[in-house]
C-alpha cells in the first residue's frame, strides 16, 4: 500500500516536469539530472560521449527561442530561480530510456522505470480521453439529430395551425335554443 503511494506520488511529480515541445513530449536534463542524483554537466558530458545513441527523436538541444517560449511559461524569467544558464537538452521517452544505458547506477535504473511507467500512464490517459471525446461527440450528434427532428415536427405544428379555418368560419357543432334555461 504504502509502495502504491510512492508511486502515485512519484508519477505525480513526473508529469510535472514533463513538456511538450516540438511535438514530442520530453524532459529536460536538469530535471533528469535532479532525479538521478548527478551534476546536470555530468549528464550532459555522458550525453556528448554516447552522441550516437541520441539522434534528434530521442534528444534534441532546445533553442533560444524554445528556451524564452519555455521561461514564459513560468510566473518568472530570473535565470537563477530557473536554473538554466546554457541551452538543455530535451530527451524524448525513448531518449530517456536510452540513458539509463548511459548512467548506470541503481538509481538511475529505478527512476528510469518510474518515467517510463509515468509515459506509460500519460498515453493510457490520453488513449482513454479520446475515446471519451469521441462517445461525447457521438452523443452530441445524436441529440442534434433528435432535435432537428422535434424543431421540424414544431414547425410542421406550426404551419398547421396557420391554415386552421378561423373560428367565425367554422360550423358550429352542437345544439341550438333560443330560449333561456332558468
Amino acid at each position: 500500500m504504502e509502495n502504491e503511494k510512492n508511486i502515485q506520488l512519484h508519477t505525480e511529480v513526473l508529469i510535472k516536469k514533463i513538456f511538450y515541445i516540438r511535438g514530442f513530449k520530453v524532459m529536460l536534463d536538469k530535471d533528469l539530472a535532479s532525479l538521478y542524483g548527478v551534476e546536470n554537466r555530468a549528464l550532459k558530458q555522458a550525453v556528448r560521449r554516447n552522441i550516437d545513441r541520441f539522434p534528434e527523436d530521442f534528444m534534441f538541444e532546445l533553442t533560444k527561442e524554445e528556451l524564452e517560449n519555455w521561461r514564459s511559461h513560468f510566473a518568472t524569467s530570473n535565470r537563477e530561480v530557473m536554473g538554466v544558464r546554457i541551452l538543455p537538452f530535451a530527451f524524448t521517452e525513448h531518449g530517456v530510456a536510452m540513458l539509463s544505458s548511459v548512467l548506470k547506477s541503481k538509481k538511475a535504473i529505478e527512476v528510469n522505470i518510474a518515467i517510463m511507467r509515468t509515459f506509460v500512464s500519460l498515453r493510457k490517459f490520453n488513449t482513454d480521453f479520446n475515446d471519451l471525446r469521441e462517445a461525447i461527440l457521438q452523443i452530441e450528434e445524436e441529440m442534434n439529430t433528435q432535435f432537428k427532428d422535434i424543431h421540424q415536427a414544431i414547425n410542421y405544428l406550426l404551419e398547421k395551425e396557420e391554415t386552421k379555418i378561423s373560428q367565425e368560419e367554422r360550423r358550429r357543432i352542437g345544439f341550438k335554443s333560443d330560449e333561456k334555461m332558468e
